[in-house]
């Protein structure tokens, strides 16, 4: 082979071997970007493996704040009812007390003023 000959199939080789250069370099760029999926992939995994570890004592957290309004709820209600109680108590007392003081009048020949609209629906309806 001559000189010529050989420049020609240097020149052919490089012009391949340049091809797989190219091919080459994607490659690595390919395998870099796979990699760098990845990574964020794990952490991702990561991140939701950690929440979920912490999922159990978040939401025991969050019932135990609920208990306690719960609770709180429970002692509130318990003291407004004895207070609606006493309440009722203390209006059926008064009204049996008019009652008696109303009879006592009218005994008396005295007309006693009629009764506010409440006291009037309270004795129609009892509430």
């Amino acid at each position: 082979m001559n000189i010529g000959e050989w420049a020609a199939v240097a020149t052919a080789g490089g012009s391949i071997l340049g091809g797989g250069g190219w091919f080459v370099s994607r490659a690595t760029v390919r395998a870099a970007q796979v990699t760098a999926d990845a990574q964020r992939a794990i952490g991702r995994a990561n991140e939701a493996a950690a929440r979920a570890t912490a999922a159990p004592a978040q939401q025991e957290a969050s019932l135990a704040i609920l208990q306690a309004s719960v609770q709180r709820v429970d002692e509130e209600n318990g003291s407004l009812r004895g207070r609606v109680y006493r309440l009722e108590v203390l209006v059926r007392s008064f009204s049996t007390y008019v009652g008696r003081l109303t009879a006592q009048m009218r005994a008396a020949g005295l007309e006693p003023p009629a009764p506010p609209d409440a006291v009037d629906e309270y004795n129609r309806t009892g509430v």
